[in-house]
């Protein structure tokens, strides 16, 4: 056997390039995933009769959508967040007209004309909710960084208003009036956004 026709093991081959492209597809979709969690997961509540039942359809809803993954082709990168929920949710609809059909006998199921009606509405209010999103996202990168620090603090876990002021040494009444003006500043922002949108 010739030495020099075994492979090196220090060589990258062909085949060791194949995962990593895998992985960062993979890294892709779960960072898609989620960033829409949440309205994927309220849409998929709006479609049924009760909480029940969400849990297993969502996690059915995520399997089927890496399963077909592959054919997720966005446009363009900057449509991809937009175009994937979208994606996203046809597939979740599906999941819910299969979950219902499964518990057919149960008392509390939609009928499928009720589901698709619910599905349209809550499709316009998830287009809806995304552009809100975007605009408070647009916003947020207007401010500086102190600012915003100062603005999400409220609502970030190990951060506080408290925290800040004991850092800067200004009181903590006084970052709180700032946190105010600062979340009129930023309805305002989002406000003329949406209204520019049309």
């Amino acid at each position: 056997m010739n030495p020099s026709a075994q492979p090196n093991p220090e060589t990258p081959s062909a085949n060791a390039e194949m995962p990593s492209a895998r992985e960062a597809r993979y890294s892709e979709f779960v960072s898609l995933l989620a960033r829409h969690d949440q309205s994927i997961r309220r849409f998929v509540r709006s479609l049924l009769p009760s909480a029940q039942g969400v849990d297993d359809v969502m996690q059915e809803t995520a399997l089927e959508c890496w399963k077909k993954y592959e054919s997720f082709t966005p446009e363009t990168t900057e449509d991809a967040a937009e175009e994937f929920i979208r994606w996203a949710c046809v597939i979740a609809r599906y999941k819910v007209l299969s979950w219902q059909r499964d518990r057919g006998r149960d008392r509390l199921v939609f009928r499928e004309g009720v589901i698709d009606q619910l599905a349209q509405t809550a499709m316009r209010d998830l287009s809806q909710r995304e552009r809100e999103r975007d605009a408070i996202e647009d916003c947020l990168r207007e401010l500086d960084d102190a600012h915003r620090r100062l603005v999400l603090s409220v609502h970030a876990p190990g951060e506080s208003v408290a925290k800040i002021a004991e850092e800067t040494g200004i009181k903590v009444r006084r970052l709180y009036s700032k946190v105010n003006a600062l979340r009129k500043r930023l309805l305002d922002c989002v406000q003329l956004r949406l209204m520019e949108e049309g």
